[in-house]
């Protein structure tokens, strides 16, 4: 069973966290912005490509920024829960988060990196590769969102206000389940958008909620938590518990809520 951090600055890791989430990135647009033919099937198709150079840049960063924290990534995700089940902390790691945002070509993908700890994401780094913009957190210490060249800034969850509710929802997934939750909700907009950029609307006050009532992974969601929680939001199952990590064999999420305002009961919607 590895330590927990005890022994390690968290704080002082988010900075180098987030630099090198802007490395993965710069990887990713070295083939998003080739001319490659997103309708190759083979392994080695462009997607593989930018995610393997995204997840080698990451993997080997963490190694020297923490060597005695693992890493499960996405792309090494066939480790066994009876491996990881003793991790009280470890990196979670999504290198691209929107794989048909990347192949529409629409910017709407996202590098993820959190730390876990005891199942809680303390560390959370969300970067959107084609803007610049990265959103971080760190537990007890906020949320931000940086700009290309600007300095951080502290972003909060909004209230709700006596106008519509604003929902954000995935571009690529739309079921019956949250067509249902909407028709409960009422008056409402909905905002369209991909990978775990999703949570991070409702982290800067873009979007009262984001309702997912479909399969994820662990790594979409768990970078993103981390700032929507620092950004004083809440990111729970249906039953309204905490969204946890590495509970368990499987490495899917129940289905969750992700929202702001806490006055009200989202589960009377769903």
């Amino acid at each position: 069973m590895n330590k927990g951090t005890s022994d390690v600055d968290v704080a002082a890791l988010l900075e180098p966290v987030v630099e090198l989430a802007r490395v993965a990135g710069d990887r990713i647009l070295e083939i998003y912005n080739s001319d490659f033919d997103v309708k190759e099937k083979a392994d080695n198709s462009p997607l593989t490509a930018a995610d393997m150079a995204s997840h080698h840049a990451i993997v080997a960063g963490l190694e020297v920024l923490t060597p005695t924290i693992p890493v499960l990534s996405e792309e090494s995700a066939s480790l066994s829960f009876a491996e990881r089940s003793g991790w009280q902390t470890y990196w979670l790691v999504d290198p691209l988060d929107g794989t048909r945002e990347f192949v529409k070509r629409n910017g709407e993908f996202t590098v993820n990196i959190a730390l876990i700890e005891a199942g809680v994401p303390i560390i959370g780094v969300v970067h959107v590769p084609v803007s610049g913009v990265t959103y971080s957190a760190c537990k007890g210490r906020g949320a931000f969102k940086q700009q290309p060249g600007e300095k951080p800034q502290a972003i909060k969850v909004r209230l709700l206000t006596d106008g519509p509710v604003i929902v954000v929802g995935s571009r690529s997934h739309r079921g019956d389940s949250l067509n249902r939750f909407l028709e409960k909700l009422g008056e409402h907009e909905m905002v369209g958008m991909g990978s775990s950029l999703k949570l991070c609307l409702v982290a800067e006050g873009v979007a009262d909620i984001y309702p997912r009532l479909g399969p994820t992974s662990e790594w979409d969601t768990a970078a993103a938590q981390c700032v929507v929680e620092q950004a004083g939001g809440v990111v729970t199952d249906t039953a309204m518990q905490p969204l946890r990590y590495n509970t368990k064999d499987s490495l899917l999420n129940p289905h969750f809520l992700v929202f702001g305002d806490h006055s009200r009961d989202w589960s009377q919607y769903l």
